[in-house]
């Protein structure tokens, strides 16, 4: 226990606490947030961490390093519990339950509803689109499934905006009838938004009400003589009985999450089975991060509360464990979406038995990832004894260049710790102001760049990876000595004979070069992280090459100033859609005429000089 954690005096500290609701915070001696609650009562709770009960170890550990406190005083126990969600998400503390900052849910995306031509299409990252989304669906599977649905239902179009503005006769996706081509004017504006409303209808769960409005206007239709109306009406109807057919609850249209949770060795497994509309989309497995907590009520609460404030719940939320303050965590997401939902503990029937399902799928998750583990394990600990260090890296690095005879270099810093990637900390530095193809300038500034930032934030690797032999893995030891940083082990992995896998040498700057073997547990990983630096390199250099020499072909062109680049760009919605045009759609833009045209045409095509 340090000093002035020792100092803190817990019990005084609560006498002056207020009775009312809200959120604390634990602060260790650095500053850093260890814990984030929240309270009905924050003198009562927060006054509970320091009695003579029996608690956990976790939270004895966690005690036995508070240097202060924190409190925000919010009006209602349901505003706290929406504070304390946004904090852990944010400050990320020590000692609570993390579930995963996942960006990688799949949703189905409709752009702009409300316009013509709405596009219907596969989305998943941050949703700063305008636009309606529906989901999370637990994988990619089920996303693809529901919009295989949608484009043979609704013949929504599928196709990138610079594509579908260029169109001058229906394309592949019209003739098998997923697309009503509206393109080329083969569907009124009026019946394409019909279409959209009907696939948001659908979407959302509304597939009852869709088929009534459909019956109605089959009757309709065929009271005036359009048989051929109905029949398309008719054949709407039956598709979607068909699908409701499939895979339901009881014969239940319901929308519905089975949640499951097991906790083995420190890792827990929360199982996610969803019910949409009655069908059953799949399963998705999480892992949150449990920072010593061992309850799976503790779990699943941590869960249900940190997923659901970020993702609309279903109607129904099924649970194999109770969990602290339901009615509250049920009363705050039913005012989050807008409408009743339930969190239920004791089910019979149908649901009892995907409940069954759901655990013993949780289970055969968790024994996967705990073999996973073991075997990043045993890597690490190789890697370990490879590298003769005192414990165990929790933070190693990989730097990496990349380019093209000089051209578009990229430099690709990629983040590993005691579990694998941690992605959401790679980086890409693009290189400039050097003699192109000087790999070792590159590297140098690289490095550079990359640990003046950990000056500021303390942010180190224990083992930098440098992708190279001894030429690069001198630059790394010029730019720490530079920059006085000690502590880092730097390793430079050079290619082996032959270049094959499993020969990789290990130089240090001491001189010394390792060759494990291509049966080294340690070697693996090394390569691993060495072949995801190469990955995440090339990926950076190619995109910065194609987007260097596409607008320096199209700034070169004789007659293309800053307006007229400028009109191109607007007018086909970027250098994408400007290359899928002809030169007569080119010439249609102002001030662009016909040998114009055809200029540009040849140097984005490389049929011609862009002088």
């Amino acid at each position: 226990m340090s000093e002035q954690a020792a100092r803190f005096d817990g019990k005084e500290f609560c006498r002056r606490l207020t009775l009312s609701p809200g959120v604390y915070r634990m602060l260790a001696v650095d500053g850093s947030v260890l814990y984030v609650g929240k309270a009905l009562s924050l003198r009562k709770r927060v006054s509970s961490y320091f009695t003579n009960s029996p608690r956990e170890p976790r939270i004895n550990a966690m005690i036995a390093q508070i240097a202060g406190i924190e409190i925000t005083v919010t009006r209602t126990e349901a505003e706290a519990l929406l504070l304390e969600n946004q904090l852990i998400k944010s400050l990320r503390p020590r000692y609570n339950i993390l579930l995963r900052d996942d960006k990688s849910y799949p949703y189905i995306f409709i752009s702009n509803p409300g316009k013509e031509a709405a596009r219907v299409r596969f989305h998943r990252g941050p949703r700063r689109e305008v636009g309606r989304y529906f989901g999370p669906y637990p994988g990619v599977l089920a996303v693809r499934e529901t919009l295989n649905l949608v484009h043979k239902l609704f013949r929504l179009r599928q196709c990138e905006d610079s594509v579908y503005r260029n169109r001058t006769r229906p394309c592949l996706q019209h003739q098998i009838k997923r697309c009503s081509a509206p393109c080329v004017g083969l569907i009124s504006a009026e019946d394409y938004q019909r279409d959209v409303r009907d696939t948001e209808w659908f979407l959302d769960g509304r597939s009852d009400a869709l088929v009534g409005v459909y019956a109605e206007q089959m009757h309709a239709a065929a009271e005036r003589l359009d048989f051929e109306e109905a029949a398309r009406l008719r054949d709407m109807v039956a598709a979607i009985r068909r699908v409701q057919a499939k895979q339901f609850v009881d014969g239940e249209q319901v929308d519905m999450d089975v949640l499951a949770c097991v906790v083995e060795q420190g890792r827990a497994c929360v199982l996610m089975l969803s019910f949409r509309d009655g069908m059953n989309k799949g399963t998705r497995s999480y892992f949150p991060k449990l920072n010593g907590a061992e309850d799976v009520g503790e779990v699943l609460a941590a869960f249900v509360t940190q997923h659901y404030l970020d993702h609309t719940p279903p109607s129904e939320v099924i649970l194999d464990s109770d969990i602290p303050d339901r009615e509250l965590i049920q009363q705050v997401l039913g005012d989050q979406a807008g409408r009743k939902v339930q969190l239920k503990i004791q089910v019979r029937s149908e649901r009892a038995r995907y409940l069954d399902l759901a655990r013993r799928n949780a289970q055969i998750a968790l024994h996967s990832e705990l073999a996973s583990v073991a075997s990043q394990r045993a890597r690490l600990e190789s890697l370990q004894e490879l590298l003769d260090l005192d414990q165990a890296p929790q933070r190693m690095e990989c730097f990496d260049i990349s380019h093209t005879q000089g051209e578009a270099t990229v430099a690709s810093c990629v983040v590993f710790d005691a579990e694998g990637a941690v992605r959401n900390q790679y980086r890409r530095f693009n290189i400039s102001g050097i003699t192109p193809g000087d790999d070792y300038a590159a590297m140098q500034q690289a490095l550079t760049r990359r640990f003046k930032r950990a000056l500021e934030d303390g942010v180190l690797p224990d083992v930098l990876f440098i992708d190279g032999g001894k030429g690069q893995l001198e630059q790394a030891r010029l730019v720490m000595e530079a920059l006085a940083i000690q502590g880092v082990l730097l390793v430079g992995v050079a290619k082996g004979e032959e270049r094959r896998a499993g020969h990789e040498a290990l130089v240090f700057t001491d001189g010394r070069v390792l060759r494990p073997g291509p049966d080294a547990l340690g070697l693996h990983l090394v390569q691993q992280i060495r072949d995801e630096a190469h990955r995440f390199a090339i990926t950076g250099h190619r995109g910065r090459r194609s987007k260097t020499r596409d607008r320096s072909r199209l700034e070169d062109i004789e007659g293309i100033g800053s307006k007229r680049r400028a009109a191109l760009l607007k007018h086909f919605g970027g250098l994408q859609g400007l290359k899928a045009a002809g030169v007569q759609e080119i010439a249609r833009v102002e001030g662009i005429n016909a040998a114009l045209a055809q200029r540009i045409y040849d140097a984005l095509h490389g049929t011609g000089e862009a002088t």
